[in-house]
């Protein structure tokens, strides 16, 4: 039987794209590509910060997945920051506009009117089309075209652009949402009362290799005793906050801890023996690096799910992470298997408590791993995606 044809919708996708929905996307469509003819709609880009046109190719096959991708028109606006500045005061003041709204988009981009023109002249030749994450263009731009087949995955949390006047209409028109965890389903259904439209819990499956070493971790780089963050080193991620942190924590204690930094440096990073910036490393090495540290920390306010949390918490990890998001905070609660400050103080008593109750970091251990069998195995995930799509396809036909 032939396969039903479906498209994801994301800003950027490839092997080294390094971003939290762009991942989300690429796991999605390879899972999904076992039982559907999987394409993926995309743009040409790979720096997330310019947008400038890096990939070659027009159409290209990655694991089973048919990738379109489609030129960047403009880079971002060299004056983006500052326009967004100016309506997040007009905001401020209860004063909101459609029309700034439409060209903050654009200016922030990617901007690339041929990837909307594509999805609105092929959308027949979908059976579904899904659109991951609310903040970029061609999700602005391209559900409104085929909102009568569109399944949105918002990736949303609190902060000021989930509250533009655009999106009051905008999280009305798909037929299915799918969120990442309880929380952000809460919240969008609270903010924008449309809790009458489908929708499921779905997050991700956590993919861990068999054969994790720390040790190996450990000799490859020198190192003994580390925390480790793993993902994009920005101010956007709070980084500098975590910085300020540990270097506080590094004048009182008394002790050889190190911090390990996985990932692209996009903000600066100090000059500190006690802060040991790796880059971009394999994934091999990631797993390895997480497997031999004590915590992994994300200082991060604003997460949807956090997929470098799940891989420490089946790696048996526990998890520090920043109170003031309530994801990060959810998953502590419900695994026990993770603790949250949110202020120096708290980070402190963390990072000490830690180190220096072996019983009930066991147990933490053993709860992490746990609550990934139970909440984020693939194979579940994959079945009630599919069992979303097939609804929405079955309504489409109504």
């Amino acid at each position: 039987m032939e396969k039903k044809k479906i498209a994801l919708v994301n800003q950027r996708y490839g092997l080294e794209v390094n971003g939290g929905s762009e991942l989300y996307t690429r796991q999605i469509a390879e899972h999904l590509s076992s039982r559907y003819d999987v394409h993926v709609i995309t743009t040409k880009a790979l720096d997330y910060r310019t947008w400038k046109n890096h990939y070659p190719d027009d159409e290209e096959v990655i694991n089973g997945v048919h990738v379109h991708r489609f030129p960047v028109a403009a880079k971002r606006a060299w004056d983006f920051d500052k326009f967004s500045d100016r309506y997040m005061v007009q905001i401020d003041k209860g004063k909101f506009d459609v029309e700034k709204e439409k060209k903050w988009f654009k200016k922030q981009g990617p901007y690339s009117p041929r990837a909307i023109e594509y999805i609105s002249s092929h959308k027949d030749e979908y059976s579904v089309i899904i659109f991951v994450t609310y903040l970029y263009y061609l999700t602005v731009a391209g559900l409104p075209e085929v909102a009568e087949k569109a399944i949105f995955i918002p990736t949303a949390h609190n902060e000021p652009f989930i509250h533009f006047l655009l999106y009051r209409d905008f999280f009305h028109l798909p037929q299915a949402f799918v969120f990442l965890t309880p929380e952000e389903k809460e919240f969008v259904n609270t903010l924008f009362k449309n809790s009458d439209i489908p929708d499921d819990v779905l997050g991700v499956g956590v993919d861990i290799p068999e054969n994790t070493s720390g040790e190996a971790f450990k000799k490859k780089y020198g190192l003994d005793n580390y925390i480790i963050y793993a993902g994009r080193i920005d101010q956007g991620k709070n980084c500098p906050e975590m910085f300020e942190y540990f270097r506080k924590y590094k004048e009182k204690a008394d002790n050889d801890l190190k911090l390990v930094l996985l990932g692209k440096q996009v903000c600066d990073i100090p000059k500190d023996d006690s802060i040991i910036p790796l880059g971009f490393v394999s994934e091999e090495d990631k797993f390895n690096g997480i497997k031999g540290a004590k915590t992994l920390l994300l200082p991060s306010m604003y997460e949807s799910l956090s997929i470098s949390v799940l891989e420490a918490l089946a790696l048996g990890v526990p998890v520090t992470v920043n109170g003031k998001c309530s994801v990060l905070k959810g998953h502590c609660v419900k695994s026990n298997a993770g603790l949250y400050y949110n202020n120096y103080y708290e980070f402190e008593g963390i990072i000490n408590y830690l180190l220096s109750h072996d019983k009930e970091y066991a147990a933490m251990s053993r709860n992490g791993k746990e609550y990934i069998d139970r909440f984020y195995s693939w194979r579940a995930i994959t079945d009630r995606f599919c069992d979303l799509i097939e609804k929405v396809i079955s309504k489409e036909k109504e």
